[in-house]
C-alpha cells in the first residue's frame, strides 16, 4: 500500500480524536450556550419522559390513595370495635352499679326491719301480658318462703307471696286487679285513717285505698303504709303518697288515690319478709276482713 495513503489516515485518526476530546470539554463546560442540536435532543426527550411519567405518576398517586383508603377503613373498624365494647363495658358497669345499689339498699332495709326474717329474692321471670299483676322469684320453699308473705323493697311495698314451689314463688303485685288482692292499710295525717288497698285505678294508674271513714281528714301528701293488722305484714311499710281522695260512688266511705313508692315496673332485687320473728313466734292474729 502506498505510504500517503497510510499516513493520510492516520492524521485523520488524530484530527478526529481531538476533535472528539474538544467536543467532550466544550460539553462538560459548566457555562455555555446549548447548541441546536443539543437543544433538539434534549427538547426530545423531556417530551418522551413527560409523556411517560404523568400517567406513572398518576397511577403511583392512585394507588397510594387507594392503600391510604384502605389503611383508613381498617383503622376505622378498629375504632368501632373498639367504641362498641366500651360501650357495652359501660353498660355492664352501669347495670352492675345498680345492683349493687340495690343490694346495699335491702341490706339498709334488713336492719331496719330485723325483727322479721329477711329472704333475698330476685326477679327471674315477668309475663308481659300480666305485667302489673305478677312477677316470678329465685326463692321458695326450700327457702324458708310461704302464701302471704309481704315483698318489699327500700322503697315500700310491692306485694305478697300468691304462689309458692320448692325452688320458686311468685308474688302478687299491689296493682293486680284481683277482687282478693287486698291489704290493709293506714294513712298518717292529721287523722290516722284505716283501709285497704285494692289494686289500680285503670284511668289514672294510680294504687286505690278503700274503705276510709267519711269522718277522718285524709289529704294529698298523706303517707300510707301497711297497718300491720293481722300479722300478714309488718306495720309501718311505706306504700305510696296520696295524690287526690273523693267519696265512693255511695258516698259511705272515701277513696284515695295512691302513688306507689316503690317503681314496681323495674324490679330485679326484692325482700321477701317473714311474718314471724326470728324467734318463731307470731307477730299478731289474723288480718282483718271487711265485705
Amino acid at each position: 500500500m502506498n505510504p500517503f495513503f497510510s499516513n493520510r489516515r492516520l492524521i485523520v485518526l488524530l484530527v478526529c480524536l481531538i476533535f472528539l476530546v474538544g467536543l467532550i470539554g466544550y460539553s462538560l463546560s459548566e457555562q455555555r450556550t446549548l447548541s441546536w442540536p443539543e437543544q433538539f435532543v434534549q427538547d426530545s426527550v423531556g417530551v418522551v419522559q413527560s409523556a411517560f411519567s404523568r400517567p406513572a405518576y398518576w397511577v403511583s398517586s392512585s394507588l397510594d390513595a387507594v392503600g391510604d383508603i384502605r389503611d383508613v377503613y381498617r383503622e376505622n373498624q378498629v375504632l368501632k370495635a373498639q367504641l362498641e365494647e366500651h360501650a357495652s363495658v359501660l353498660v355492664e358497669r352501669n347495670q352492675l352499679e345498680e345492683r349493687n345499689a340495690e343490694l346495699e339498699e335491702a341490706l339498709e332495709l334488713e336492719s331496719d326491719l330485723s325483727d322479721y326474717t329477711s329472704h333475698h329474692a330476685m326477679v327471674i321471670q315477668r309475663s308481659p301480658d300480666r305485667w302489673n299483676e305478677r312477677i316470678g322469684l329465685n326463692v321458695g320453699a326450700q327457702d324458708g318462703i310461704s302464701e302471704d308473705m309481704a315483698v318489699v323493697t327500700s322503697a315500700g311495698l310491692v306485694g305478697k307471696i300468691r304462689e309458692v314451689s320448692q325452688f320458686t314463688s311468685t308474688v302478687q303485685l299491689l296493682s293486680d286487679q284481683d277482687a282478693a288482692n287486698r291489704i290493709s292499710a293506714r294513712s298518717d295525717g292529721e287523722d290516722t285513717a284505716f283501709g285497704f288497698m285494692e289494686g289500680i285505678d285503670e284511668e289514672s294508674g294510680y294504687l286505690r285505698f278503700t274503705k276510709i271513714d267519711m269522718e277522718l281528714e285524709v289529704e294529698e301528701g298523706d303517707i300510707v303504709s301497711t297497718s300491720g293488722l293481722g300479722g300478714i305484714f309488718p306495720s309501718g311499710i311505706t306504700i305510696g303518697e296520696i295524690v287526690s281522695v273523693q267519696s265512693d260512688e255511695y258516698g259511705l266511705s272515701q277513696t284515695a288515690l295512691v302513688e306507689p313508692a316503690a317503681a314496681s315496673h323495674q324490679l330485679d332485687y326484692v325482700t321477701v319478709l317473714d311474718r314471724e320473728a326470728p324467734g318463731g313466734d307470731d307477730n299478731s292474729e289474723e288480718e282483718e276482713e271487711e265485705e
